[in-house]
């Protein structure tokens, strides 16, 4: 049983060699300063997401503006105005629907998603909506057909999902669709790839039974709070576990 800090027995014990000493003290003094560091950048991290829900908070309940046209795309190809409340005016291609796997407050079913040719002559992927898994195939999906003629909508601007869902890739010849990506959807029904927009958008609810609209949710998890708390703990424990080598190294060189 080792003998507490203090403890004649402690102060009996021989003190450690220096070089022993200086090299647990660099190791300790990596180490914390390693955990300070981590607690930092997750105090930048929680800065940094704050903003990004203000950011998004304030761009979804704005007025719509006009969906960013082409010279806009790169852009939104490098990451910029996610959840824009966006508005556009055209016509449905609706021979070029696609549904995609997924799930909605709902339940299981399918995003309808509907290329709609704009007025200023591109492309944008349009998710109309949910439907549940039981309506394709039935006489009662023909309601979810996209209107015929020019109409205007609005929506959230939403960033491509490439590839496909987590356990899942996208199979386009064989139309299964797990994921919203933007690209592949349009490569599949040969549409112009330079006039089609790098997002999709999610429309705005409405009247409509079929496709079930309006169902996005928005969410960000936001932990960093808690990361930093605990590493800056870590780092205090690491400051302290130094103290008490400190300290039994004093009473074993005061012993002796």
């Amino acid at each position: 049983m080792n003998p507490l800090p203090g403890t004649a027995a402690a102060r009996g014990r021989a003190p450690r060699g220096i070089a022993t000493l200086l090299a647990w003290a660099v190791l300790a003094a990596l180490v914390f300063a390693g955990f300070i560091a981590l607690g930092n950048w997750q105090v930048h991290r929680l800065g940094w997401k704050l903003k990004l829900i203000h950011d998004v908070a304030t761009r979804v309940h704005a007025l719509p503006v006009a969906a960013p046209g082409p010279t806009s795309w790169p852009r939104i190809e490098a990451g910029h105005r996610q959840y824009l409340h966006v508005q556009l005016r055209g016509s449905f291609l609706g021979h070029d629907q696609t549904l995609v796997r997924g799930t909605s407050e709902q339940g299981y079913g399918f995003w309808v998603m509907t290329p709609l040719r704009s007025k200023r002559g591109f492309i944008v992927l349009v998710n109309r909506g949910w439907v549940p898994a039981s309506l394709p195939g039935t006489p009662a999906f023909a309601h979810a057909a996209p209107p015929a003629g020019e109409v205007t909508l609005t929506g959230l601007l939403r960033f491509s999902e490439p590839g496909g869902g987590f356990l899942r890739r996208n199979r386009p010849g064989r139309g299964l669709w797990y994921s919203r990506d933007v690209a592949a959807i349009a490569a599949a029904h040969q549409l112009p790839a330079a006039q089609v927009a790098p997002f999709f958008v999610d429309a705005d609810a409405s009247a409509a039974r079929w496709p079930a609209d309006g169902l996005t949710v928005i969410h960000f998890p936001n932990h960093h709070l808690g990361y930093a708390i605990t590493w800056y703990l870590l780092a205090l424990g690491t400051a302290l576990g130094a103290g008490l080598v400190a300290r039994q190294e004093w009473c074993a060189r005061r012993g002796g």
